[in-house]
């Protein structure tokens, strides 16, 4: 397993992020992509309001966070002291908070519920509001995991168009956890392919343009498979003293 130091510093930050570009360079440089079709967001889960400060210095303008309550509350602490900071919720949304994501995301990658894309589109219809969202969908087949299996996703994009405010852009999986790229490849191989099929069935005004796959352990293998989102937290903040599984049930996820 990798160690990750933590960054405090504006400056330690600037080497983590320049460490994790470098990176996603090199990857894209191996599968013959353009590193401009790869967008980092960082995940700033656990990560307290001073050091993301810090971190927005370096030149953090996109933060990832999995809990909505506290996204909510560092946008409300740090919305009128850090402009242009953007917020991305990537974890599981329960309908009771859809009201919370109307109000200041500006993406939702987890998405897998039409009672939430209902709830979600009521509520920022009436705040005069839109949302990039991705659809979740599970890639590993691990029953501990959120997102739609493969095969029900076709049929699920078809209804969206009616949540006019829910601005769908493509595909977001959480592969399984090893170290073994052998086992977790083929769950971003799997990710492409259904994006690739559903490009040829998705409704008008469904994109899908977008795979957000890969964490701080796996970014590299899943822009090899065709990324264009990759999640990484620990290897820009550090390692967390929290367990993962205060933010994916028994999922074994690490950002």
């Amino acid at each position: 397993m990798t160690t990750y130091t933590t960054a405090n510093t504006v400056d330690e930050f600037r080497q983590h992020l320049a460490d994790v570009q470098a990176r996603i360079a090199a990857a894209c440089a191996k599968a013959r992509r353009d590193p401009a079709g790869v967008r980092l967001l960082p995940v700033s889960k656990t990560v307290p309001e001073t050091r993301i400060r810090n971190a927005y210095a370096a030149g953090c303008r996109s933060l990832g966070e999995n809990k909505v309550q506290e996204a909510h509350r560092k946008w409300q602490a740090l919305s009128s002291e850090l402009p242009g900071l953007r917020w991305a919720i990537i974890g599981h949304l329960q309908t009771n908070k859809t009201k919370l994501v109307a109000e200041f995301a500006s993406e939702f990658q987890a998405l897998d519920s039409l009672r939430v894309a209902e709830a979600l589109d009521k509520r920022l219809q009436a705040l005069g509001r839109s949302l990039d969202v991705l659809v979740q969908v599970n890639t590993s087949n691990e029953a501990s995991k959120f997102g739609l299996p493969p095969d029900e996703v076709a049929g699920f994009v078809k209804q969206l168009p009616a949540f006019s405010s829910l601005r769908v852009r493509g595909l977001m999986t959480l592969a399984l956890f090893s170290d073994d790229a052998a086992k977790v490849r083929p769950c971003f191989v799997r990710l492409r392919n259904l994006r690739d099929r559903l490009r040829q069935s998705a409704p008008d005004g469904i994109a899908m343009d977008e795979l957000s796959m890969g964490m701080s352990g796996d970014y590299a293998l899943a822009i090899e498979e065709g990324s264009t989102i990759v999640r990484v937290g620990q290897a820009i903040f550090g390692a967390r003293a929290t367990p993962d599984s205060a933010y994916w049930p028994a999922s074994g996820e690490h950002g």
